[in-house]
């Protein structure tokens, strides 16, 4: 699974490139701030809306989460039923919160 900083996924988003962006955090924690265009589907239920986005198992899947831990479980397990270009944001939306868009939270 790739890693991305915040700053190197702001500078994709700014190029045109719209990766699907899937934040599994819970559902109180979107009251921090959310990344404009990503998909809120909290980690427990992203087994079971698979079907959602299987036309996306070849393209990038970036996964979001409050620090990276939990994308990154996500990542593997989305990399293990085939998912080919899983892409973890390192650090999470509090990287996100400081180097990106410092009015959002960091929690």
């Amino acid at each position: 699974m790739k890693q991305m900083t915040a700053t190197e996924l702001q500078a994709l988003l700014d190029s045109g490139v719209k990766p699907l962006m899937i934040d599994v955090r819970e559902g109180h924690e979107l009251s921090n701030g959310v990344i404009e265009g990503a998909v809120h589907i909290p980690m427990n239920e992203v087994p079971a809306r698979l079907e959602d986005f299987a036309a996306q198992q070849d393209k990038p899947v970036v996964l979001i989460c409050r620090s990276g831990q939990r994308s990154a479980q996500v990542g593997q397990f989305m990399e293990h039923v085939g998912f080919n270009d899983v892409i973890n944001l390192d650090g999470g939306m509090n990287s996100w919160a400081t180097d990106v868009d410092t009015s959002m939270n960091v929690y």
